[in-house]
């Protein structure tokens, strides 16, 4: 099926005639399997309160538009082969050149609730808030006491049926913010995909997957639509410990070293066997540790009066570094994300040394492997697989980035296997990366900065097979927290570089026309390049209990 955009009046000047393919919808590369049974877990509803939600995947096309001059544009699609009882609150938005990868959550109100004021109303009528001359955009108006959720896209100048979308109770609902941008430059629409206001482990607000659109210039303005809240507290939907297990078993990446990787990971209680010593400040004598860390300082916060580091014997030293990949394992905590409707799978990885960062300027070749900047005992790294409680399926794979780190839709992962997809760990640093190659830490545009080559080895760790669970917080009393996990302080010693006069140096062999003055040149790098404290572990890190992007 195609769709047709075309310039109809002077109204639309940016508009352009464009023959319009509809994108294909994605699927991951095998069939979802039979989960096991228990809890409310991929059954397909979720009780949230006074309202039962549903996720809708399957789409009609409405329209498309393509600003003039622009790549490419944004689709709009109306959520069909709703269940039975259930309202959408509005349409669903993404770009044109990309595979049709989404969903909205559709809702009816729960059984044997009984209030004064229904959860959810059909709106009074809609307002128009852009049109093209062949699109028409329109927000549902909301009785007193209600809230819309999204907007409607119709490709006529006829107002929608009241009947097309729900509004619900004010206290049902929880404020949201735009997130990604969906269409921003070139156009007199801007449009956004949206996220809670406040987002982490223990909030309620749960994302519907509609858009929020204006156009106005300022994406800051306070969103007149906002997400639903998930009343529940029992989190019914979450998974089990089985079916946890049976998530990591289809699930579960391969973890990539680059071929040259000499600083490889291992597990914690590998560390603490080989002579790594914990130091209290004011002390000169470092103590031994206990292979399950039980003798580590447990709970508070980091204060700076404990640290980790390697054995003091130069032999011990360097054999520490290098890790053992054989005794390696992901550390796997398991927690509620958008409001109990996902569950997040973060996997841990330990590394007892993390190596020095190599200078790049790619366009004339040069590499340089600086001297100690970077360097840092006791490196944590992660990803985390979002997965939906309503199916089970994958949706998404965060990639931790040194200090970032990005969110990687399903459709835009490498697979090695079924449903199990490649994490690539960047030489030295230890970084997360999606596909192999070389990425850019400083100025991308310039291709000058700290370098992260990412490639397949033999040296990898098969993660469906090598973890252990050590939180679920959700599940109360069943899963043991390991003693290591509670040492809140400092996995390393305090490192300071002398990362500025090294730069300078490298910067002064620079040919004239393309320099930067120093200052600018290093205010491109993060900050860990010229000093660092020691790195902590997974419960002291902002996403232990925040969401990956808090």
């Amino acid at each position: 099926m195609f769709g047709f955009d075309c310039c109809c009046s002077d109204k639309d000047s940016e508009l352009h005639q464009l023959l319009i393919e509809q994108p294909k919808p994605y699927f991951l590369p095998s069939p979802l399997p039979q989960w096991p049974q228990g809890r409310g877990f991929a059954s397909g509803r979720i009780n949230i309160g006074e309202l039962e939600v549903a996720l809708v995947k399957d789409f009609e096309f409405i329209a498309s538009y393509t600003p003039k001059k622009a790549k490419t544009g944004v689709t709009f699609y109306k959520p069909v082969s709703l269940p039975e009882g259930f309202y959408t609150f509005g349409h669903y938005g993404q770009l044109t050149n990309q595979q049709l990868r989404g969903y909205v959550v559709v809702a009816r109100a729960a059984q044997n609730t009984e209030t004064e004021s229904p959860p959810l109303q059909l709106p009074l009528g809609y307002e128009l808030i852009w049109n093209s001359g062949t699109i028409y955009v329109w927000q549902p108006i909301p009785s007193d006491g209600y809230r819309a959720l999204g907007f409607l896209v119709t490709d006529d100048e006829i107002e929608p049926d009241l009947e097309e979308v729900s509004c619900v109770r004010d206290d049902l609902t929880e404020n949201c913010e735009v997130d990604d941008v969906i269409l921003g430059s070139n156009s007199n629409i801007k449009i956004w995909n949206t996220k809670a206001c406040k987002t982490g482990m223990f909030c309620k607000g749960v994302t519907v997957g509609t858009f929020f659109c204006t156009t106005s210039s300022n994406s800051s303005d306070e969103l007149d639509i906002c997400c639903l809240r998930n009343m529940n507290s029992n989190l019914e939907a979450m998974p089990n410990l089985e079916q946890v297990d049976a998530l990591i078993d289809h699930y579960g990446p391969t973890v990539y070293f680059h071929p040259d990787e000499v600083y490889l990971p291992s597990s914690v209680s590998w560390f603490f066997e080989n002579g790594a010593l914990l130091f209290k400040k004011g002390k000169s004598d470092g103590v031994s540790v206990n292979s399950n860390g039980s003798n580590l300082p447990q709970g508070g916060k980091n204060d700076g009066e404990f640290w980790l580091d390697l054995p003091e014997e130069d032999n011990d030293d360097t054999f520490v570094k290098h890790g053992n990949l054989e005794s390696a394992e992901l550390y796997v905590h398991v927690k509620p994300a958008l409001g109990g409707t996902f569950t997040d799978i973060a996997m841990w990885i330990f590394c007892p040394f993390n190596g020095p960062v190599t200078f790049t300027v790619e366009f004339l070749n040069i590499n340089i492997e600086m001297n100690k900047v970077g360097e840092h005992v006791g490196d944590w790294e992660h990803y985390t697989l979002r997965i939906s409680n309503f199916d089970g399926e994958l949706w998404s794979v965060y990639f931790s980035e040194h200090s970032g780190g990005e969110w990687v839709d399903a459709s835009n992962l490498e697979f090695i296997e079924g449903n199990k997809p490649i994490v690539y760990s960047s030489r030295n640093g230890h970084a997360s990366f999606p596909n192999a190659g070389t990425y850019i830490q400083g100025s991308t545009k310039l291709g000058i900065g700290v370098k992260n080559d990412v490639d397949k080895s033999d040296y990898f760790i098969d993660s469906s097979k090598r973890y252990k669970i050590i939180a679920a917080e959700y599940l109360t009393g069943v899963v043991d927290e390991p003693d290591w996990l509670q040492y809140m302080r400092e996995w390393g010693p305090t490192v300071l570089y002398d990362g500025r006069s090294e730069l300078e140096k490298i910067i002064s062999h620079l040919p004239f026309f393309i320099r930067l003055t120093v200052e600018t040149l290093i205010d491109l790098f993060p900050m860990e390049l010229y000093g660092e404290e020691g790195p902590t572990g997974p419960k002291e890190k902002d996403n232990w209990y925040g969401d990956e992007r808090c």
